[in-house]
């Protein structure tokens, strides 16, 4: 079926709701959609999907799995207990998700049988279940991906994502229902969103909602040359990410987040790293 903004949605059925999460710090994956209308450019996710059509078109076609609640609700009665990741292969917060409420209901079938839930997003969406995740505080947390504050900046890189002010204002609620708030900034690129202005927005935000900061860099993966072009175009050193840079940019963020009193740490400790990098901060 077809949908507004000449994005194509398709209903199939999989055969498990949770995945075995390879990234440390959570143990499943719910992900009830296949790819992300949000199109970033810097997205790898893509390089993940098995699903063709959808890798092929990212942000163009997504996929609805229709019968994820049905297997989950099988599938909590007989798994151990964990951290659950909402979502690391799409944004499980995109607009279909108005319609569907596939991620509210599973949210809730997971919390109901004491499941934590970790959620990631970019959209404000994830306000509309504010009265679900404030009766389970303690086995819920709630993050945004937000790269920059600067629309221009957010339309160059994230181009079907929800503006970064909208991103704002839903975490600021968020954080005032008591529900435990972070903010990804990731990824830092080169000449895009390194700046000292872009990043004491960001932490300032931070501050302001009493949220942990997680930072991470642009990981260089199959096909992000093809739709970073423009970018690249624009700013041919995107991709040149040396020592001395990144040490330039963890010394900014080392200050900031002394200056606004914010915990502030790597996404990804060295000692700590999978092979396999936290797909789900880049969507």
């Amino acid at each position: 079926m077809s949908m507004p903004g000449d994005v194509v949605y398709r209903r199939v059925k999989v055969k498990s709701a949770l995945s075995k999460s390879g990234l440390y710090d959570l143990d499943y994956a719910y992900n009830p959609y296949v790819g992300c209308l949000h199109g970033c450019t810097y997205c790898y996710a893509r390089a993940y999907v098995k699903d063709v059509e959808v890798s092929g078109n990212w942000g163009r076609i997504v996929y609805i799995k229709e019968n994820i609640l049905e297997l989950l609700r099988e599938e909590v009665k007989r798994k151990p207990r964990g951290i659950v990741g909402v979502s690391t292969l799409t944004d499980p917060y995109q607009s279909v998700e108005a319609e569907e409420k596939l991620t509210r209901r599973g949210i809730e079938i997971l919390l109901k049988n004491n499941f934590r839930v970790s959620i990631q997003t970019k959209s404000p969406l994830v306000t509309r279940d504010v009265d679900l995740l404030g009766k389970y505080t303690s086995l819920v947390d709630v993050g945004f991906t937000i790269t920059t504050l600067d629309p221009e900046v957010s339309r160059l890189i994230e181009p079907g994502a929800p503006p970064p002010p909208e991103r704002a204002r839903a975490l600021r609620l968020v954080s005032r229902a008591g529900i435990y708030t972070w903010v990804f900034i990731g990824p830092i690129i080169r000449g895009i969103n390194d700046s000292r202005k872009n990043l004491e927005e960001i932490i300032g935000l931070a501050a302001e909602t009493d949220s942990k900061v997680y930072y991470d860099y642009l990981h260089i993966k199959p096909g992000l040359r093809e739709s970073m072009r423009e970018i690249i175009d624009k700013n041919p050193k995107v991709f040149v990410m040396g020592a001395q840079w990144r040490s330039g940019v963890e010394g900014l963020l080392r200050d900031l987040c002394r200056k606004y009193i914010v915990d502030c740490k790597a996404a990804f400790p060295q000692e700590k790293q999978t092979s396999q990098y936290k797909i789900t901060q880049y969507l």
